[in-house]
């Protein structure tokens, strides 16, 4: 069994490297020398290996894993940026050809160049790869990512309703991704604590310095205040040394913190090498020895970012600190409008039940539409219909009524099951609009829908099904429907 099974199972802490693969041997050899010390403070380690982090060129996990001279204990990513489901399940059967069991399913931050207006780049989303992973491998680990680092109730909420989804679709843990709010790290705890089932999660920590924060405005989805950014080149401008020390010192406690809180781990960033690693365990062996529960370590905490001179750091944005439970959100007469008129025209035509549907039904599954020329008249006719009206694409399998009649193919990465990690106070990672899903939560709220977010789990559309007419499937009987749905494993897609 694995470190992180075996850790996972008996409730004992446990230490995530991330490692970014390179096409470098330095790089290589310095993980190799962490992982071969095997522990951190007597807690086990493994390594997580990201996919596509930098580029679709980048080493793929499985590739960095036969590149260390020695084996390790990993942890493969799983991009879904600019894949299908055949991809995944290509990976499915090389890691279980390896002898690898655990798998973390991420959709994936903005692919280098992609650009919304251009040709359309699909993601294979979390919840719809972790059905699939589920389906294909019962008995592996799987892991899924939450981002509680939100400030505003729609996109707070939405992200806390997707991830039931991932529970529900199979995630075993929950990796958060990078943040420095104890606050938002506490919420996501009680959240979890909440669920019917509740699984572990670990929590992606970072020392932070001021270059670092720097490099940080550009990732998606990762909040560093101004007044945090102002500590920081405080502590920067006293010398190079004393900003590194404070940056390991906080690290150290905030790893003592989430352990307080119940995490079962943590997944750090930016330990590259030995020595960076040696001087972690040294401040964790100082804090260890003086922290023993909540109340000496948020004063501890608190301490750790303040200077004199400075005002207090606050880790939220100016003018939004949303918290869980509270209720500012509304959505606008336009968009609850919106969703009662195209509701009603979906029970009218798609409701399968009424006379008007069942004729609908029964003239678009007419054998004149399965002949070639028939079926590009039809998927002219639907995508001229509903483009206008909800920015269809033509996917071929129609969510609407799985997503409030709001088209997830509007969505830069086509996510239907709710946003990606990388909004910043409801705006789309891509920046030129607001997140479909921050609207979905809005209108969900006001029309008492919002039950449809967390429990209706909307599989992949298959490639080959994309710019095909959805109305003849959309007739076909439930169980067909269902079972089309379902990829099946080592399926690869039609030529």
């Amino acid at each position: 069994m694995s470190p992180l099974k075996a850790a996972l199972r008996d409730k004992q802490f446990v230490c995530v490297m991330e490692f970014v693969p390179k096409a470098s041997a330095q790089r290589f050899a310095a993980m190799a020398a962490i992982m071969a010390r095997k522990q951190l403070c007597g807690w086990p380690m493994t390594v997580a290996i990201g996919d596509r982090v930098g580029s679709p060129l980048d080493m793929s996990p499985l590739d960095a894993l036969d590149t260390f001279d020695t084996p390790v204990p990993a942890l493969p990513h799983f991009s879904g940026k600019d894949r299908e489901a055949h991809h995944l399940l290509a990976q499915l059967q090389r890691m279980q050809a390896a002898g690898l069991d655990q798998l973390l399913l991420l959709s994936g931050d903005r692919l280098p160049g992609h650009q919304p207006g251009e040709r359309p780049v699909r993601y294979l989303e979390s919840v719809a790869a972790l059905l699939i992973a589920r389906q294909a491998c019962p008995h592996w680990l799987l892991g899924a990512a939450l981002n509680p680092f939100k400030y505003h109730e729609e996109e707070g909420g939405a992200q806390y309703l997707k991830a039931e989804k991932k529970l529900a679709a199979g995630a075993d843990f929950l990796t958060l991704q990078l943040g420095f709010d104890a606050s938002k790290h506490q919420q996501a705890m009680h959240w979890m604590q909440r669920q019917g089932s509740p699984r572990p999660m670990l929590a992606c920590l970072m020392s932070l310095t001021a270059g670092r924060a720097a490099m940080l405005e550009h990732v998606a989805g990762v909040t560093v205040s101004p007044s945090m950014r102002s500590l920081l080149e405080a502590e920067s401008q006293v010398s190079k040394a004393f900003a590194l020390a404070r940056s390991v010192d906080r690290l150290a406690l905030q790893i003592i913190g989430v352990k307080l809180m119940g995490y079962a781990g943590v997944h750090l960033s930016g330990v590259h090498d030995l020595e960076q690693l040696l001087l972690l365990e040294e401040r964790l062996h100082y804090w260890l020895g003086h922290i023993h529960s909540m109340a000496q370590w948020a004063p501890a905490w608190e301490d750790s970012w303040q200077m004199p001179g400075l005002p207090s750091v606050t880790f939220h944005p100016p003018a939004a600190n949303w918290r869980p439970g509270e209720s500012t959100a509304r959505a606008s007469a336009k968009e609850t409008l919106r969703y009662h008129l195209l509701h009603s025209t979906h029970s009218l035509l798609f409701s399968r039940s009424s006379w008007l549907s069942k004729a609908f039904g029964w003239a678009v599954r007419q054998p004149v539409w399965a002949t070639q020329g028939g079926a590009r008249v039809l998927h002219r006719l639907e995508r001229a219909a509903k483009r206008p009206l909800v920015g269809c694409d033509t996917c071929g399998r129609c969510r609407l009524e799985d997503t409030l009649y709001i088209c997830p193919e509007t969505c830069p990465k086509g996510l239907a099951n709710g946003p990606c990690g990388g909004t910043s106070l409801n705006r789309c990672e891509f920046g030129d609009r607001e997140c479909i899903h921050s609207v979905k939560y809005r209108t969900a709220k006001a029309v008492g829908q919002t039950a449809v977010l967390a429990e209706r789990l909307i599989p992949c559309v298959e490639v080959q099904t994309r710019h095909r007419s959805s109305w003849p499937q959309w007739f076909e009987a439930p169980q067909l429907r269902q079972l089309s749905r379902q990829p099946t494993p080592g399926s690869q897609p039609e030529s």
